[in-house]
This record gives structure tokens, sequence and C-alpha cells, in this order.
């Protein structure tokens, strides 16, 4: 690249759906591509707002309670289209918990109201009622990407389709649904996951990727990351995971 690179993340609903921290992973991937000479721009995209995919390098949407999902939902109908088509064309997404379960076909709430989702994923949500324990703790997952390690708090249970590919395997952890060992979803570079905690600045690797994959859909295959120094965030990660395993050890 001849040019100094340049990414624009385009971050749905920043004010409604940041739950946990969410926000972080914003922040993550700014700071890993200005560490590499990367210009980055964070894009907030609200309500009413359009998504301009050829405007766009990388996606991210966050998690809220089931009233924020409600107030975002038929706004986020109104952009399904639009980011199907950045899916299709190659577009690294990043959706969290409640963000995560809108981009299935559907959430069905704890009083059987049913959310309409965008469909990136071919899954659905169910909420087994306000009887029902909630998912909560720390999580492991065993994904291409390596061990990701995040904090998850959910009422809902997804259930993937045949075919739909999980981000990975829960190793600590409920994931999806307490059931299947499925943690996430993934489609192209789109991934959806549960794991809060904010989860890039724990997991770099991932967040590599998401980068590189957007540089790639940008600037062509030939692009690629120089390392970085990650003795911190290594840290960081080993930290979670090994409390993970000791609050697994003592249930």
């Amino acid at each position: 690249m001849s040019e100094r690179p340049r990414l624009r993340i385009g971050f749905l609903y920043p004010d409604v759906m940041n739950l946990y921290g969410d926000r972080g992973n914003a922040v993550a991937i700014v700071r890993r591509c200005r560490a590499r000479g990367i210009e980055a721009e964070v894009v907030p995209i609200g309500l009413g707002d359009e998504v301009r995919r050829e405007e766009l390098d990388l996606l991210l949407i966050g998690g809220g309670q089931d009233r924020e999902q409600r107030r975002v939902a038929p706004d986020l109908q109104e952009k399904g289209r639009a980011i199907r088509a950045a899916v299709d064309d190659g577009m690294p997404v990043l959706a969290v918990c409640g963000g995560f379960q809108l981009f299935g076909h559907r959430y069905v709430d704890h009083t059987g109201d049913v959310l309409p989702g965008i469909g990136v994923f071919d899954m659905e949500t169910r909420h087994p009622g306000p009887r029902a324990d909630r998912c909560i703790g720390d999580v492991l997952v065993q994904s291409p990407f390596g061990e990701l390690v995040g904090f998850e708090n959910h009422g809902g249970r997804t259930y993937l389709a045949p075919g739909q590919e999980p981000l990975g395997r829960v190793v600590r952890g409920y994931g999806n649904n307490g059931e299947d060992g499925t943690e996430g979803a993934r489609r192209g570079n789109a991934i959806g996951t549960y794991l809060h905690g904010s989860l890039l600045p724990k997991n770099p690797a991932l967040a590599d990727a998401l980068i590189l994959a957007a540089l790639r859909r940008r600037y062509g295959d030939s692009a690629e990351l120089p390392p970085l120094d990650d003795r911190y965030e290594r840290l960081a990660h080993e930290a979670a995971a090994a409390v993970a395993r000791e609050r697994a050890r003592r249930r």
C-alpha cells in the first residue's frame, strides 16, 4: 500500500447498545491500528442513520438489555439489507450479546414478544421465561482465533441452524445456550458472540483478524499487519482465563 492506510469503523447505537464496556472493542481496534500507522476513525451510527457500506470498513454493535433491544430493533430492520450486503461483500463485523441476538432471525423475549432480527446469522434466540436462570459468568472458548476469554450475562438461549458455523466451542461457561457447547456464530468475516469484557482488549488475535480483514477488503489481499508488543494484552488474557478456570473449579 503506497498510501497511508485508513479504516472507518462503524459503531451501531453506541449510546444505547454499550453494555459491560463493549465500547472498549472500538477503543482496542483504534489503538491497534494507530500503533501500526493505520489511521482509524470511529463513526457512530445511531437511530435513523444510514449504513453506507462503501464508506465503512468494519462494523461493531454491542449488547443491551431487552428494553434497549426493543428500541433499536425496528431501526435495525431498516438497516438490515445494507448490513447483509456488506457482510456478503466481506466486511468484518463484531456483534456482541444483544446485538448478536438481533443479527439472527429473531429474538423471542421473556414475555413471548418477538423481536425480528436481520438474518446475518442463521439462528434464533429464545428466552426460557422470567423464572429461568440467566447465563452468567466467565467464559473460555476455543476458536480459530485461539483461546478467547470474556464474560457473559444473558437470559436468551441462542440456537444455530444446521450448517451455521459457531465462533467456537465452550471450555468454561454457558455459551449460546448451555446445552450444545457452541459459542457465537461466524459468517464470512462477520462474528457474533456473547462475550463482553470488553472482548478485544484481552483477545488481540481476534482484534487483529478483524483489522486485517478490513484492510484486505479495502486495499487488497497483499495487506499485512506487522506484529505488536502484546505483553500487557497477554497478561490480561491470562489473568482472566485463570479466574474463569478457578471459578469453574469451585462450582
